[in-house]
This record gives C-alpha cells, structure tokens and sequence, in this order.
C-alpha cells in the first residue's frame, strides 16, 4: 500500500487510477492459491514478482493528479453525447462563420473595383488576402492550443476576427480593407486550427469521424453561402459594407453562445486545473498535473509547428501527394468565386443576386457528399475498426469516390456553359463537383491524421499552409484565365489536373501500408 500523507487526504480524484499491476497482482495471488502444489521455485518466483509489483506501486507518486477512475464525469471523454453534439454543432457554426467571412467580400469585387478606381483583378485580393491569412494564422494558434488549452486561442481569436470586420465595413480605402482581410483572416484561422484536436479530445475514432464531417462541411457551406447572401446584400439598397456588418452581427452571435456552450476540453490543461485547486483545498502545494513536470519548451515547439512540417512535405510522399490533390480542391472551391460570376453574370446576363444563385447545387453536392462518409463510417469503418482497430486507408474509398465525381463535374459544367444552352445542365453540374471537393477534401484530412498520429499536426500544419496559399492564388488568376480560355476550356483544364491526380487515393490504397512502414514520422 501507498504509504499516506500526513496532511488531510485529499479527495480520490487525484489519486492515481488502478492500473494493470494492481490487475497482475491479484491474477498472481489466484495463481498461488490453485498451484500450492508446484515446486517451491515457482512459489518464489511469483513471490518475487510480488514484491517487485509492490515496489513499483510504492514508486508511483502520491501527489501526481490523474482522472478519478475512467468514468470521471469532469474528463471530456465521458461527457453525455448530448453535451458532445452540442459543443460540436457550436464549432461548426463557428467554423461557418469564419469560412463565410472568406468569400463575403467576393460579391462586392465589382461594386469596389469601380468605387475605389482599380481593375477587378487588384480587387481579388481582398478574398485572397484573407485565405492568405488562414496560412500563417496556425502557426500561432495551433501551438497555443497544446499549451493553454483550446478555448483561450479559439476565442481570443474568434473575437479578435470579428473586431477586424469593423474597419472594413467604414474603410475609405483600399490599404484599409487589405490590411484587415488579411489579419481578419490570420485571426478566423484560430477554430480552423483547433477544432480538429477538440474533437479528438471527446469523441472516440468513429464518432470523431462523423463530427470531422459536421467541421469540414461548415468549412465548405460558409465559402458557398458567402456569395450568395453577400450578392444579395451588395445589391440591395444596404451596399458592400453590410457584408461585413453582417459578418460581424454573426460572428457575435454565435461567438457569445459558443463561449457559455463549449468548455476546455483539452486534458492536461484539465489536469493541471484541477491540481491547483485541490492543492488550497488540501494545503498539499506537492499536487501536480503530468503536465507541470514538463517545461515548456519553445524550441520543441518551433520544431513542431515550423521546421517539422516543412521536412515532412519534403520527405513525406503521402503526405505531399494528398497535400497536392486537397490543395487543388482547395483552389477550385476559392477559384469558383470568380468563375461563377463570369458564367452566370458575364455571359448569361443574370444579375448579382440571382448570379450567386447556382452556389445552392454546390451546396446540394457538399451535403451529398457528407451523406454518403456518414453513411460509409457508420458501417464499413466501423466494422473495420472493430475487428482491426484503425486502418488509415479505410479513408481513401470515400476520397476515390469524390475523385471521380469532381472531374465528370467540372467537364459537365464547363460543356453546358454555353449562354445559348439552357442553365439547368451547368447548374446540376455543380452537385458532382460539391460532392468531390467534400470528399476528397475531409477524407484526406483524415488520411493524414491517421497515418501520422503523433506527428498529425505537423502534418496538418504543412498542409494546411501550402493549400491556403494555392486557395490564396486561384482567386488571381481565374479571372484572366476563364476570360482568355472561356468557361469551357478553362473548367477542362481543372478537369484534366483532377484527372491526373485521381490515382493518388487509389495508389495509396493498394500500397499506403507498405509505403507506411518505410517513414520515419509514421508509428503503427
């Protein structure tokens, strides 16, 4: 037995839970009491493993604050699943809102363009500023999160976002509205980078798989419905500037229900809560978290979320291949808000309101799309993980799926773009093409976090740098591209680079798990 305290005993809680050596003693004893008759040697023997089990029992420390037992209602694990779906639907209209604010300012290109006196090319930066911004904004707020816990840097962040809106809406000119899409998108970029690991803090691996799907859906419904409610807005009588007033009414909103609906969920940072209270509740000031024997280390930290990532997607071929393929999707999503415009304002002669209209198809396909991993996790990966725990290619189905339904869209859109075809086709095109993105997009994600575990958010840190900066450039040069190409080539051209990515998720597959055990940043 642990030999106790002097001082008060302090509330089971952070005692250190039964572990198996507690379970091999006692299979130990029941072993003596049914073999009293084997030879005195093994009586020894297990006598021996006795004493040794009791000195490491006696070596663990008293004072080290661990959860009271695995149905500690206070670890995020056990929250009812309820309160889990509540604080994961409370993300998800977070994430919308950020992703919304992304695309906005696509629908005043136009009005702002002849405002301030500049080509509508120069006016593109104010969405691709801001996608810029979701590329180094995860620098900080992904170590931050590891370190003070989710909440701080998803609010502080959050908030410090929606704050950015103001300038922007009353800007007389155009340094004005750069400079603060870009820090309005490094800031939204906070729940981008730390929603991911919440839901990894309480939902097991398959729930976790159908709350990424609620996460990543809002990353793709908020860029869609920008232009739409912002085409609107634009149009009517209340100008571009409400599209950032509107952008900022949500953001408080649902910034001021989320802060009371989602708690700290990350479990060191719990840990180490619940130590400094129960030390002026005891008097023990020797109770600690695990955390507070390791020092932070900022140079491990740097290496983690600067120089790691860089060496992984050089040396890495899952990695960069899967990074290339969402980095595409990531840029034909972004892109879109300027080609639409030009398929449906430009050459069908729709005006800015009804124009946005089409992005509802792109809609249909995300939601599509979402059904359909739901569906798959739900069944095959469950099963699957059930009889062989996780298997990261298990992913790839649904991402091969999406492979092929992305390019029969975009070539079906591109040949149905025709003002002299009725709409109808080129907008159904839109549903396979929302579908792919999804797909292919939250399946890679996926991928990477379970090939990488440990290492995943290195991986996920290079990832999602290089896509927002290929997200970033798309906006620029669609413009002259489909103006040049016409809608019908320029969407073949998309299509023939999907096509040739398509084998990714397919080659990964077949030979993902010997690919596996040849890197260095993989663990089985």
């Amino acid at each position: 037995m642990e030999k106790e305290s002097d001082l008060e005993t302090p509330p089971t809680s952070y005692r250190p839970n039964p572990s198996a050596r507690h379970q091999s003693a006692d299979i130990d004893i029941e072993k003596q009491s049914i073999d009293q008759g084997h030879n005195s040697q093994r009586q020894q023997s297990d006598e021996g493993d006795h004493e040794k089990d009791g000195q490491e029992e006696e070596q663990r420390d008293p004072n080290l604050v661990t959860w009271d037992g695995d149905d500690d209602p206070e670890n995020p694990m056990n929250f009812k699943p309820s309160r889990k779906w509540r604080i994961a639907v409370m993300f998800g209209l977070m994430t919308f809102v950020v992703t919304f604010a992304s695309s906005v300012f696509s629908s005043a290109t136009m009005v702002t363009s002849m405002q301030f006196g500049v080509s509508s090319e120069v006016m593109t930066l104010g969405t691709s500023l801001f996608v810029l911004g979701f590329a180094f904004g995860p620098i900080v707020w992904g170590p931050f999160s590891e370190l003070y816990g989710r909440k701080v840097p998803l609010f502080a962040g959050y908030f410090i976002f929606a704050i950015f809106q103001i300038p922007v809406a009353v800007a007389t000119n155009l340094q004005t509205i750069f400079i603060c899409r870009f820090f309005g998108g490094f800031f939204a970029s906070a729940p981008l980078a730390t929603v991911g690991g919440a839901l990894a803090d309480f939902f097991g691996p398959i729930d976790r798989g159908v709350a990424m799907v609620l996460f990543s859906a809002s990353t793709f419904i908020g860029p869609v419905m920008g232009p739409i409610l912002g085409g609107f807005i634009t149009m009517s009588h209340l100008g571009w500037r409400w599209t950032a007033w509107i952008t900022l009414i949500m953001a408080a909103l649902f910034g001021v229900i989320g802060f009371f609906v989602i708690p700290e969920t990350l479990a060191p940072v719990l840990l180490q809560r619940r130590a400094k209270k129960l030390k002026h509740q005891t008097k023990n000031w020797a109770l600690h978290a695990e955390a507070d024997e390791h020092e932070v280390n900022f140079k491990e930290i740097a290496d983690k979320y600067l120089l790691k990532p860089f060496k992984m997607l050089i040396m890495e071929p899952i990695l960069v291949l899967i990074t290339l393929y969402m980095s595409l999707i990531y840029g034909i999503i972004y892109g879109f808000f300027e080609v639409f415009p030009i398929s449906f304002q430009e050459e069908r002669g729709y005006n800015l309101g009804v124009g946005s209209l089409p992005f509802l198809a792109v809609l249909v396909g995300v939601l599509f799309g979402s059904s359909i991993i739901v569906a798959i996790t739900k069944t095959r990966t469950k099963r699957v993980f059930a009889e062989k725990g996780i298997v990261p290619e298990e992913r790839l189905l649904p991402m091969i799926v999406g492979g092929a339904l992305l390019p029969i869209g975009l070539f079906w859109f591109g040949w149905t773009s025709s003002k002299n075809i009725t709409p109808w086709p080129e907008i159904i095109a839109a549903v396979p093409i929302g579908a792919g993105v999804m797909m292919i997009f939250l399946q890679g994600l996926n991928y990477i976090i379970d090939v990488y575990k440990i290492n995943a958010n290195s991986a996920i840190a290079a990832n999602t740098f290089f896509r927002s900066w290929i997200g970033a450039g798309f906006p620029m040069f669609a413009t002259p591209m489909f103006h040049n190409l016409g809608v019908n080539w320029a969407m073949s051209l998309l299509g023939f680079l999907c096509v040739a990515l398509f084998p990714v998720p397919i080659l990964y597959y077949i030979y993902g798990a010997k690919i596996r055990k040849l890197s260095r940043y993989t663990a089985d």
